[in-house]
């Protein structure tokens, strides 16, 4: 029986093989998925990955399905009610900074600049495939990250430094990170249509 070769980071823990091996690198085009996963990268600084894995489900049930519609009307009731939940990261900041990024990118729509298209355009209409052959050799951020970074700042986004961008784009699939050795990294491939 042969074993996949898979990128390292995920270790042995069966949630962050299945989220490796299914979303991590798949080209997300769709803008409210895009920005829910932006939001939850915001919560991820200075922790692990893993543990907002682990909480993803609490968060969307926290956050009514992260949709932008919802939260951007949160009101300081909603901000204590989150803060109360244990299920979820209680940081006041990362909370406050999510109902205004769901200000932010409704206030993107109003304008008529589609959070999607958006951030797809800054890419170049399609991912990023990198090549890289050790874990240590991928960056944290990236001149693109930066860009984007300083474009969603300048439309009033939170918590979406340069390091965060990055990840979310890794996670995203607006750059393919998976490493050469691993086999969802011809598989992701430049390709729309993966499942």
């Amino acid at each position: 029986m042969t074993t996949l070769q898979r990128c390292a980071w995920p270790g042995q823990d069966p949630l962050y093989v299945a989220y490796h091996d299914r979303e991590w690198g798949v080209p997300e085009r769709d803008s409210r998925a895009l920005w829910e996963k932006l939001m939850l990268d915001g919560f991820q600084a200075g922790l692990s990955w893993i543990t907002i894995l682990r909480k993803r489900d609490a968060f969307r049930s926290a956050f009514q399905g992260f949709d932008p519609k919802v939260v951007a009307e949160y009101g300081e009731g909603d901000v204590a009610r989150l803060l109360a939940d244990a299920a979820i990261i209680r940081s006041r900041a990362k909370i406050e900074a999510t109902i205004g990024n769901a200000r932010a990118y409704l206030a993107m729509e109003a304008a008529g600049e589609d959070f999607a298209t958006f951030v797809w355009d800054m890419a170049g209409g399609k991912p990023i495939r990198n090549e890289w052959k050790e874990l240590g050799d991928l960056p944290a951020r990236t001149p693109l990250s930066e860009e984007i970074s300083a474009a969603l700042k300048k439309r009033g986004f939170k918590f979406v430094g340069p390091v965060i961008v990055y990840a979310w784009m890794q996670g995203a699939g607006i750059v393919n990170d998976h490493l050469v050795g691993c086999f969802r990294h011809l598989e992701v491939g430049d390709s729309d249509l993966v499942d």
